[in-house]
């Protein structure tokens, strides 16, 4: 494979994929709306700034781009309690522009697609542990987007006229860190997910509040699987790499969905302990009821992974709070603040 585009391939995730291929001698053709991504994460990249639902714009590049192998798709709106808030946005972004997407790959002639979703889908469980068969139910408007679509990607490799359509679905539990060569991370200085209030309790000396300390964990705080981001990333380059052996041209079932996590599950707390341990700090921990959306979580078994994609996690929250706060600092000093 030599060319693949990633949409959203500005933004954290897809940026460092975007890298991540380029180690392996794939040249990434991102297409981003720059909404959330940044300019600086795609310079000396091939990069289109569009909307994924621009059909024009696809025509356009993939006519300049014709030996395009794949498309991973990355472009998503992800905060849970502004999908609560504004729902048909979500829904709108995350939905019905992915099913225009769909229309001008299969137009195209485009018949890999690797889709992020989200661990955020599944229903509870007693022990928190999933695999790919167990049940869904998505919480929150955002959650929802994410197992609505891959219903329709499901779907669509069924349906008439989507004979060589395939999708390769990664379900993605909870990404830390940066690229560890500090080329791309987090464009959002104070983002809004657990690792990044940590990090800005750490920089600024406010306090880190820990959202529901009631759910049936070990400690009531929520549980998640937290896998360093290059990690992730590499899962998508082995998914690329392996496509064709996951998903055959002519199996019965184009579709396959595949858990990306460490296989481990940490809560709240204990993440809040580890990051302590990593700077070297104690912090101003406090504890208040669940956000809109929250959930208690889950952490992953990634049988699947290993045995298809021959991939498995190799660094872990130490590293992912280290690459994290380097990239944090350097990202500061760019944006001089």
């Amino acid at each position: 494979m030599k060319k693949v585009l990633i949409t959203g391939g500005a933004g954290f995730i897809g940026s460092t994929v975007a890298s991540a291929l380029l180690d392996r001698g794939i040249t990434p053709v991102v297409l981003d709306d720059l909404s959330k991504g940044r300019a600086e994460f795609v310079e000396d990249q091939i990069f289109y700034r569009g909307d994924v639902a621009d059909a024009a714009l696809l025509d356009r590049i993939f006519a300049e781009h014709p030996d395009i192998e794949a498309a991973v798709h990355c472009a998503a709106k992800i905060v849970v309690p502004e999908s609560v808030a504004k729902p048909l946005y979500y829904y709108r972004e995350n939905v019905a522009k992915t099913i225009d997407l769909l229309d001008s790959l299969q137009r195209l002639g485009c018949t890999r697609v690797v889709f992020s979703s989200s661990a955020s889908i599944y229903a509870p469980t007693p022990d928190a542990r999933v695999d790919e068969s167990s049940p869904v139910d998505a919480n929150s408007p955002y959650a929802r987007t994410k197992q609505m679509m891959e219903q329709v990607l499901q779907d669509w490799t069924r349906g008439e006229g989507a004979e060589r359509q395939r999708v390769i679905t990664l379900r993605y539990f909870n990404p830390i860190g940066a690229d560890p060569r500090l080329r791309t991370g987090l464009q959002d200085l104070n983002p809004s997910h657990a690792l990044g209030k940590l990090i800005e309790a750490h920089s600024t000396g406010a306090p880190f509040t820990v959202t529901g300390v009631d759910w049936a964990t070990r400690d009531g705080s929520g549980i998640r699987d937290y896998v360093h981001v290059q990690d992730l990333a590499e899962a998508h380059v082995a998914a690329l790499l392996r496509f064709d052996e996951v998903v055959a041209p002519d199996a019965a079932d184009r579709y396959r969905v595949i858990n990306v996590g460490t296989g481990d599950g940490t809560t709240v707390r204990e993440l809040v302990t580890a990051f302590e341990q990593a700077v070297g700090a104690e912090l101003d921990v406090r504890e208040a009821g669940p956000r809109p959306g929250d959930v208690i979580g889950c952490y992953a078994a990634v049988d699947t992974a290993r045995e298809l994609l021959g991939w498995q996690p190799r660094r872990g929250i130490a590293e992912g709070v280290a690459d994290a706060l380097a990239w944090r600092a350097k990202w500061a000093a760019r944006l001089g603040v």
